[in-house]
């Protein structure tokens, strides 16, 4: 004898989570995702089902796209939730159970207030996370009257997880109250939870074994099995049919079932019919009259049947079911090529499968479809690769509102825009015609069988494959080449051939820079030593500057003292100017080297980003110092600049004698009086001085 306890199954809460989520799958467009912000309720089987028919479910915030539509579930969520929703534009539709939403009021209520809150419950679980979310993650969680001993404070502002038991509440308000804490309790246990551990209790004393259905993660199913096993020593918790142990039910003849709150109807029915069958010994008369009469029926429209071909002729193909009525096939409702008939296809003593269109075709035959079966067959392997999350080939066919049609095979589906490509589609004619490798996203069975397909998952899925394969072939320090995509003032993003790095300005270069445009180009090829990897982050650190030497490490082998450098000014201070040599070496030319003058204000002198030259006069390695001097170097540019206007003088001298060989007899006729110029004008010179004297003695 099997029984099942009052109030198991869905309760209030469960039930409205549940169909507020699947009116909202239903009521959204074919291309419009629905996402779940965790599991609706601690069901497997039930999220498989609204999965299957559209729900994305995910614990991940960062994978729902802004301006999504998110279903709360129905263990609620924290405060920081819906500040982040509002902030990302969601659409949130909040299938909280009503029972947990009192108590985040009352716990918004109580912070408010500054009093201390304790929340009966599983710290681990989403009620209690969502419910502490609303007192700024400030609850003192209690699981046990053990946990109560560590409590501190002088007053507690008390409430429960909706499945707790009321044992247990009653547990730590005593430990509380002997070390003199002033409970403030807020009884917030469920009425349907306590209601089910109740009836659930009951059946157990009277049975001689328990069964208790759930989810193996619902805490308010395992709090019902712990009940049942305090009253019953035979108690099995299950998930599902596939757990039930059969062959030990035999042993028992008073068998009860609980089943938790998020357990559906259909299992706890599974469940019982499986024992009845189980425990059943003799089959009636009736019984075996209705099994004879079953096989008589017709089959209705819709049914799948077999039978034997009795006739073919090329108008239509006579099919005998082994009912009363034959099937008749026409030949539109057979997939025939071009210039077949229906007689090359079927032959007497076929054994054929169709599908039943319609049961009376007016001369009392049913009417079937093979190409309703093959769609329907179709159909099935549609659903079988969205169970399987594997690939399907599809043809685009044409052109709609917001996407396209895809045929797989017999069967249409639609493919939005967005998930034509992992690129941003403005014209979807472009894909008319292509055979396309796509990800089965949606099959809604309630509207006539409506498929949705996404071609960009797959190319995901392949760009993560290529993804992983270069992760696992980097390694911190190998040197690898990558091309600049963009910038960040922090920085520099390398695309390293599907993954990107982060190249950060201090590793682009042993200088100083103030932005990365300063010293890389997009689109520029570098090779690029890799400094660290985090692969749960996905980040890549790399380096630039290392690919070459730190200057200071081969100073020696470039600079000597006496040198003359070029460097850029690239600081001013009252005491001298700092000289950028090279990016990572700078030298200092204190103001005393600045000029050939007094220099009191050396910005009167030069400017930051002004190019000179300068003479080094010191290198201190170890302290890394570097002394120059620009005055030197202008005077070695001085010296250099006389140099050179005296050697033109020298070279031509020969050039001068040259001509004067050449024109001998023209100059021997002209020195007498080129010499004696000079005698006459000197003369009056030389008397002048002579006369003066005397009358200077005078």
């Amino acid at each position: 004898m099997v029984r099942i306890a009052e109030h198991s199954g869905f309760c209030f809460g469960v039930k409205q989570a549940i169909e507020t989520a699947e009116k909202v799958i239903e009521d959204s467009a074919p291309d419009e995702a629905v996402y779940s912000f965790g599991q609706i309720i601690h069901n497997r089987s039930v999220n498989e089902d609204l999965m299957k028919k559209g729900l994305i479910i995910t614990d991940d915030l960062n994978e729902i796209p802004d301006g999504s539509t998110v279903i709360v579930r129905s263990h609620g969520e924290p405060e920081s939730f819906y500040k982040e929703a509002e902030k990302r534009r969601f659409n949130v539709i909040d299938a909280t159970c009503p029972f947990v939403t009192r108590i985040h009021k009352l716990v918004s209520n109580a912070y408010k207030e500054e009093k201390n809150i304790i929340i009966v419950g599983n710290s681990t679980h989403p009620e209690v996370k969502g419910i502490n979310g609303w007192c700024g993650d400030s609850a003192f969680i209690c699981g046990s009257s053990d946990d109560a001993e560590d409590f501190d404070q002088g007053s507690a502002f008390i409430v429960c997880q909706t499945t707790s038991k009321r044992e247990t509440l009653e547990q730590i308000v005593s430990m509380l109250e002997s070390k003199g804490v002033d409970c403030e309790i807020n009884n917030t246990i469920c009425n349907a939870t306590r209601e089910r551990q109740e009836a659930a209790a009951r059946l157990a004393k009277e049975s001689d074994c328990m069964i208790v259905i759930g989810g193996s993660n619902s805490s308010n199913s395992r709090k019902l099995a712990e009940i049942c096993e305090k009253e019953c020593e035979h108690t099995y918790f299950i998930e599902n049919l596939s757990d039930l142990p059969l062959k030990e039910l035999r042993k028992y003849y008073k068998i009860g079932v609980a089943a938790g709150a998020s357990t559906p109807e259909r299992e706890i029915k599974e469940v019982t019919t499986a024992m009845s069958d189980n425990t059943k010994e003799v089959t009636s008369m009736e019984d075996v009259m209705e099994d004879v009469e079953a096989s008589l029926r017709l089959p209705r429209s819709g049914d799948i049947v077999k039978g034997k071909v009795d006739q073919v002729n090329d108008s239509e193909v006579i099919v005998n079911l082994g009912c009363k009525k034959d099937g008749i096939l026409y030949p539109n409702e057979v997939s025939l090529e071009e210039g077949q008939t229906l007689s090359d296809l079927f032959k007497v003593g076929d054994e054929i499968e169709a599908k039943v269109i319609k049961t009376d075709d007016n001369d009392g035959g049913l009417l079937l479809s093979k190409k309703k079966l093959e769609i329907s067959e179709h159909w099935n392997e549609i659903k079988e690769a969205l169970e399987n999350k594997s690939t399907i080939e599809v043809k685009v066919s044409r052109v709609v509102k917001g996407g396209v049609v895809a045929y797989y095979k017999e069967a249409s589906g639609f493919i939005p825009v967005s998930q034509l490509s992992n690129r941003f589609v403005t014209n979807p004619e472009e894909f008319l015609g292509q055979t396309l490798t796509v990800k089965v996203t949606r099959v809604d069975e309630r509207r006539g069988n409506r498929a949705v397909f996404s071609h960009r998952a797959v190319l995901q899925e392949e760009k993560q494959k290529k993804i992983d394969e270069i992760w696992d072939t980097l390694n911190v320090g190998d040197v690898v080449e990558g091309t600049v995509m963009r910038f960040a003032n922090y920085g520099a993003f390398v695309d390293l051939g599907g993954i990107d790095g982060l190249l950060h300005i201090s590793e682009i270069s042993w200088g100083k820079i103030n932005h990365p445009s300063e010293a890389l180009e997009i689109g520029q090829k570098l090779d690029l030593k890799i400094l660290d990897k985090n692969r749960d982050k996905e980040r890549i650190s790399l380096g630039l500057k290392q690919i070459t030497p730190e200057p200071w490490t081969v100073i020696d082998e470039k600079y000597h003292v006496g040198d003359t450098v070029t460097g850029k000014v690239v600081q001013l201070k009252e005491y001298g100017a700092f000289v950028e040599v090279e990016p990572g070496l700078d030298g200092l030319c204190h103001i005393s080297e600045v000029a050939n003058k007094r220099v009191e204000n050396i910005n009167d002198e030069l400017t930051p980003g002004q190019v000179v030259q300068a003479k080094i006069l010191e290198i201190n390695s170890e302290k890394k110092r570097i002394s120059l001097s620009i005055k030197d170097a202008m005077d070695l540019d001085a010296e250099k600049a006389e140099a050179a206007e005296e050697a033109p003088a020298e070279e031509a001298a020969p050039a001068e004698e040259a001509p004067a060989e050449e024109a001998a007899p023209v100059e021997e006729a002209a020195p007498a009086p080129v010499e004696e110029a000079p005698a006459e004008e000197a003369a009056p010179a030389e008397e002048a001085p002579a006369e003066e004297a005397p009358a200077e003695e005078e």
